[in-house]
């Protein structure tokens, strides 16, 4: 089956099943479902409810939770409402404690720059799902998965429970490292209603967001929404490019009885964005900090881009040491996402729950740049270089949660199937003949057809199974003890290998291919204890080991074992291992009406890194993946929110981590003294502070980081100065309108906001490490382009109208 009618099959599928039912739902008889079921006064549920406890005002740190993993905190909708409409959620959590978030725009939405670290774990090293949907590594060019923010709307996100440590063992990942993000959808209201919010801001930023909640349609509680949103950003700078995406997300649920139900989900989204120009230190200081690629949208753009490719630079070009891998005419990113399933949560018993989940996810990407180094056969010199990859997975979870006297028990099932292909094509490009462009302009955000030629292939195929066992037994009333393990099987294999020696060079030798690795790791312990021992105080310890399956990608684009040719491959087998990590971490926590405070240490053990170790430039590096030892990371995180009166909270928080290197680095023959250098791209020191005010319908806060210097280079000897950046915003809730006039009393909620981000126009260096890392100075660290920049102050302002 091809891609698109197996993707087209997820959809119809998913689309079927709604359909079946609500119609099901319509003729179902039976009580109407309880939003909660009462207690069972003999065994009451020994761990809290899983959502939150409702408050008038929300700050970071009262939304942590009281578990037996005493790691864990949430954030809701409440916070993540008082952004900028369509901000990523993953911005707020990079309010949290020793969470970095990096980004080039804005909202945060790019899907190149988008970055985020948790206690020096990178994003592919942290296990993400939706509604308890695994959505894989979250990496620019995803293989086992998709973006959060492809996967639903923030307006939608009711929560995200972040575990910072590697335990979480029931969660569906296989890269939770440096802990999870599990996100939660927002369910069906009961009431039929609607909501309508219209964004403006700078650099041409438009979102809109249109949801329909159906409410309950029938005495068995059948409930619905569908939403629509859509955004449009222009780059700041003085670039015509831009950042769109539209997205379709809905949800059903049907009650069964008074405890249990089926519910549906679906998401198609549907990205276009430009990319902005990977940043060297060089281009920095030569050619300022509003440079960008030549596309303009208009044929002056690719004029200049032409010339450049044919050797003839502006004079500010002139000065770099390597011109041709500065001038790219454009890069852009294309993914369209099907991705849904069907959940059943059945009480089988007083206290025995059974959920059941069925998903499956199908996408197409095209990730482009123009090329100067691949003429095109029409005679231009560049052409459009177009990473295709796709997925398709489909897969299971199951699980059991039972409740006997002092223990609670779970035990549960994970299996899923990946296809997953990684080409790389290239396109022709107009020639130019006499002054004019022959044919059409083609924008990188365009969708590119009919090839001239394949550049690489390799097509991927994983099947992985986990199973967990857990209890959480509770001896005494304010003590929890929880024990779990985690297991996991994962195999891949690689065939259809093809690489181009036209555009490598003849003696490239072949790529990776009729391969497979196994990952088998039977016994993952998570250990874990919360003890309330006097009033608003708690400590806890959590103790858990994790791995890291290993990661698919297209030739030299990851730290992949399979990513490189057969030769490497072959040289590196005996020494590849999965990453694995022991996380060892003791904690306090405080909390009353007036101050609530926690204090957390950690130390991890991280062990057998694969690392793509690059030289050369940005264009084609020279990279090899090699098992380079291990990290220790130590570290302390601090936090204290204040309410000295009612509706003010002053919240602030530090973070340490001593994060170095066990080893030191070879590439081919040279050795680069890395033991005991902080890694690349995380900060040893972190500050973040928000001061918020809420007053009857006004709302008002002010949130400023402090990001500590970060190593550029593994060696150090390059550095990226530390910034502090400030966000301002402002919201006022009118409620019902027909106190106002009685015409407009079908408005349930009027709220008009206001946001300002990056308050002090503050310059600053964002995301690095998105095209890999350099040694030290004397590999060209100046000259290599691997950071972006962060954006520029902009203003935001929004209506949004409740129905």
């Amino acid at each position: 089956m091809k891609p698109c009618t197996r993707k087209l099959y997820v959809f119809l599928s998913t689309t079927m099943l709604c359909s079946y039912l609500g119609t099901a739902a319509h003729a179902a008889t039976g009580p109407t479902a309880s939003p909660t079921p009462p207690p069972d006064k003999k065994h009451t549920p020994i761990l809290p409810p899983a959502r939150p406890s409702k408050t008038e005002s929300e700050t970071i740190a009262v939304t942590v939770r009281r578990v037996a993993n005493g790691t864990q905190t949430s954030i809701s909708q409440q916070l993540i409402s008082q952004a900028v409409p369509g901000t990523n959620p993953m911005k707020i959590l990079g309010q949290m404690p020793g969470i970095m978030f990096q980004t080039n725009d804005a909202q945060g939405i790019d899907n190149y720059a988008a970055q985020i670290y948790v206690h020096g774990f990178q994003q592919q090293e942290i296990g993400m799902t939706l509604d308890g949907m695994p959505m894989g590594e979250m990496t620019y060019r995803n293989y086992n998965g998709l973006n959060p923010l492809q996967a639903i709307s923030s307006e939608n996100v009711a929560r995200i429970d972040v575990s910072q440590s590697a335990g979480a063992e029931a969660i569906a990942a296989t890269n939770n490292l440096g802990g999870s993000f599990e996100y939660v959808s927002l369910d069906p209201k009961d009431r039929r209603g609607g909501t309508v919010a219209q964004t403006f801001g700078s650099n041409r930023t438009f979102h809109t967001f249109i949801r329909f909640d159906s409410g309950v349609l029938n005495p068995s509680g059948t409930k619905f929404f569908v939403s629509y949103s859509r955004n449009d950003a222009g780059f700041w700078g003085g670039s015509r490019a831009n950042l769109f995406t539209q997205q379709v997300n809905a949800k059903l649920i049907q009650p069964i009885g008074n405890d249990s139900s089926i519910s549906a989900y679906f998401d198609w989204s549907d990205l276009h964005e430009y990319s902005r120009q990977d940043y060297s230190l060089e281009m920095l200081d030569t050619l300022g900090y509003d440079s960008n690629n030549y596309y303009n949208g208009r044929a002056s753009g690719y004029r200049t881009a032409y010339a450049a490719a044919e050797g003839h630079y502006g004079s500010a070009y002139q000065k770099l040491s390597d011109p041709a891998d500065a001038s790219v005419y454009d890069a852009g990113t294309n993914v369209v996402d099907y991705f849904g399933g069907i959940k059943a949560d059945l009480s089988l018993a007083p206290h025995l729950r059974w959920t059941t989940t069925a998903y499956g996810h199908g996408e197409d990407s095209q990730t482009t740049w123009t090329s100067p180094f691949f003429p095109s056969p029409n005679g231009a010199p560049m052409s459009e270089v177009v990473k295709e990859p796709a997925i398709e997975r489909f897969g299971i979870l199951s699980a059991l949660h039972y409740n006997i006297a002092h223990n609670q028990l779970g035990m549960g099932v994970w299996y899923e199937n990946n296809s997953y292909q990684s080409p790389m094509n290239a396109y022709e490009q107009p020639a130019i003949v006499d002054g004019v462009i022959q044919g059409p302009l083609r924008s990188g955000v365009s969708k590119w057809s009919d090839p001239f030629a394949q550049i690489f292939n390799q097509d991927y195929n994983t099947n992985v199974f986990t199973a967990f066992v857990q209890d959480t037994y509770r001896p005494v009333k304010n003590l929890y003890l929880h024990f779990g393990f985690k297991s996991i099987l994962d195999t891949t294999r690689v065939g259809n290998a093809y690489i181009n020696p036209a555009y490598y060079g003849a003696n490239i030798g072949a790529l990776t291919g009729s391969e497979g690795l196994t990952v088998a790791k039977p016994f993952l312990p998570h250990i874990s204890a919360n003890w309330k021992f006097l009033k608003n105080h708690e400590l806890f310890f959590d103790i858990s080991e994790s791995v890291h399956t290993y990661a698919e990608s297209g030739y030299k684009l990851s730290n992949s074992p399979f990513a490189v040719l057969q030769s490497a491959f072959n040289a590196s087998r005996s020494q590849i291992r999965p990453e694995t990590a022991w996380t060892y971490a003791v904690g306090y926590r405080y909390s009353s009406p007036i101050v609530a405070g926690s204090l957390y240490a950690y130390r991890t053990n991280f062990q057998n890194r694969l690392q793509q170790i690059t030289s050369g430039s940005l264009i084609n590096p020279v990279s090899e993946v090699a098992n380079v030892g291990s990290v220790t990371m130590d570290g302390v995180d601090a936090s204290v929110t204040l309410t000295p009166i009612r509706h003010l909270s002053i919240y602030n928080s530090i973070s340490y981590d001593h994060a170095t290197y066990d080893n030191d680095l070879r590439n081919g023959t040279t050795l680069y003294p890395t033991t005991g250098v902080q890694i690349v791209n995380y900060p040893r020191l972190m500050y973040k502070s928000r001061l918020s005010y809420e007053w009857h319908g006004a709302m008002a806060y002010i949130d400023a980081s402090y990001i500590g210097r970060r190593n550029f280079t593994y060696t150090g000897d390059v550095k990226m100065p530390s910034y502090w950046i400030t966000n301002l915003g402002a919201q006022y809730r009118f409620g019902e309108m027909g106190k106002y006039n009685r015409h407009l009393a079908f408005l349930r909620n009027l709220v008009v906001s206001f946001n300002i981000n990056n308050l002090t126009n503050t310059k600053y260096i964002s995301t690095m490490g998105e095209a890999g890392n350099p040694m030290n100075v004397a590999s060209g660290a100046l000259s290599y382009q691997g950071f972006e920049l962060g954006a520029p102050r902009q203003f935001f302002g929004t209506v949004k109208a409740e129905f």
